[in-house]
């Protein structure tokens, strides 16, 4: 028997996962907020059955194993956000929408596999920075984009090039003799 009058409380946690596959339905990237599936194996075959339920769909939100899925797909590229089943799917869908559009303006509007393979690391800062632990901090792409921006010239001193290195060095003593 149902009940109707079942009172969620409200909570931060609304994300549990951040998703992109390829068009195999292979997994790309996972983010997985909680221990609803706790292994890979698990999680795995959520992906290959969350990708055979969406991949042919034109909708954007679906409800599987009692989890909403929003979801949008672009080339060769399947972006999900997912929620408890009681989630609001518009919340769901405005990190869905903030991520692809940072994406799109991180990688000049060239969503597709390859460009993100090779901008790993900005696709990793941007979803830090748009949901931490399953709580949505931010949902602006040009604010995701400054911050990923900003983050990525904090580049640690061992990952600089020699070149980079002399140059910071230059500009230091200039403006050391410039006061």
């Amino acid at each position: 028997m149902y009940s109707f009058d079942t009172v969620y409380e409200p909570s931060l946690y609304t994300v549990k996962a951040v998703l992109i596959l390829d068009n195999d339905g292979d997994r790309l990237y996972a983010k997985y907020y909680d221990d609803t599936y706790p292994t890979v194996k698990e999680q795995k075959a959520f992906e290959k059955n969350i990708f055979n339920k969406t991949h042919r769909t034109d909708s954007e939100i679906a409800l599987l194993e009692g989890l909403t899925v929003v979801y949008k797909s672009n080339i060769d590229l399947f972006f999900y956000v997912i929620g408890s089943s009681h989630e609001n799917e518009l919340m769901l869908m405005a990190v869905l929408n903030c991520l692809f559009d940072s994406l799109s303006q991180m990688l000049r509007k060239n969503v597709e596999r390859r460009a993100l393979l090779e901008n790993m690391e900005g696709l990793f800062l941007a979803v830090d920075e748009i949901v931490d632990g399953g709580v949505i901090l931010e949902s602006d792409p040009q604010q995701v984009v400054h911050r990923v921006a900003l983050r990525g010239d904090d580049v640690p001193l061992t990952e600089q090039t020699v070149t980079q290195v002399l140059q910071s060095a230059k500009e230091q003593i200039k403006w050391s003799l410039l006061r």
